[in-house]
């Protein structure tokens, strides 16, 4: 389970970085549809990290029931 919570922590680490420059670029650039693609990273920023945490509670939840 150590391993699994330290490669999906990494992983969201990963993505939340991309997403923040996602974001930054999205925010400055003046492209057709960049305000909605703002809002979608931004709410995926929030969003990411929570899912993450229910996916592993889950996990977690299953994994106590078979044994």
């Amino acid at each position: 389970m150590k391993n699994l919570k330290r490669i999906l922590a990494i992983l969201c680490i990963v993505l939340l970085v991309a997403l923040y420059i996602v974001t930054l670029v999205l925010s400055v650039l003046d492209v057709p549809g960049a305000d909605k693609m703002f809002l979608a990273s931004a709410f995926c920023t929030i969003m990411l990290p929570i899912m993450l945490y229910i996916y592993m509670w889950i996990y977690k939840l299953l994994k106590n029931k078979e044994k």
